[in-house]
């Protein structure tokens, strides 16, 4: 395969297959990385799995690790998921939903995985826009870790590797997400975005991560293929 390798984080939503789609198309090696994390539900590994499967992945790692030790969150213990009658309805500040310190326990593994590839790009789906308020999901964040990152490794201190960072997102609407994953193919019928489904799988349509979804596909006006039957 031509093309530089690049650890691509993908948890199965709406915006890391559409991160996967961008890095593939951009000729990337693409080494998809998920997590078993102790959320609530393991219907979004499920949907990693049919997301790589369909858009490329030289290689596709599940690691298990468990949050849940320390709780903190309501994807990571027993406390009730908030829900909300519509989009207006999400408040400002950072949500129960919050896990503490994910996306930087997620990155250092990433990091770790890029060294052992020899790879300088590690690519990943925030935005900070249309998003539920968490603080790791922020431009200054993502800037602040490739920086950290820049002195954690052996082989950047010695000089053979600067890694960069992308977040191609993080400064796009749910909308303009969606818009650029279907202008890549995406099929956003094998991704899942909801905190807290029913037995079966489907989506609650009231979490914070359900909401801004709709949003999404209602500004294009076009129906969530997530929930058609």
């Amino acid at each position: 395969m031509a093309g530089e390798p690049a650890v691509v984080l993908v948890s199965g939503g709406l915006d890391s297959a559409t991160t996967l789609a961008i890095a593939v198309s951009e000729g990337y090696q693409a080494y998809a990385l998920s997590f078993n994390y102790g959320q609530r539900h393991h219907v979004e590994i499920a949907a990693a799995r049919r997301v790589v499967a369909a858009l490329g992945a030289v290689r596709h790692v599940v690691l298990d690790i468990d949050l849940r030790a320390f709780g903190g969150s309501a994807l990571t213990s027993d406390a009730a998921v908030p829900h909300h009658d519509s989009v207006e309805d999400l408040g400002p500040g950072v949500p129960i939903t919050y896990v503490p310190g994910r996306n930087t326990v997620f990155l250092s593994f990433a990091l770790s995985w890029a060294e052992v590839l020899g790879a300088e790009d590690i690519f990943i789906g925030v935005n900070a826009i249309d998003y539920s308020g968490y603080p790791d999901c922020r431009p200054q964040y993502i800037s602040a870790f490739e920086t950290m990152a820049n002195l954690a490794t052996k082989a950047a201190v010695e000089g053979r590797q600067h890694l960069v960072l992308h977040a191609p997102l993080v400064e796009m609407t749910k909308a303009q997400v969606i818009r650029r994953g279907l202008e890549l193919g995406v099929d956003y019928s094998l991704t899942h975005s909801c905190y807290d489904p029913d037995p079966l799988g489907w989506p609650c349509g009231t979490c914070d991560a359900c909401l801004l979804r709709h949003k999404g596909f209602a500004e294009l006006g076009i129906p969530d293929p997530a929930l058609q039957v």
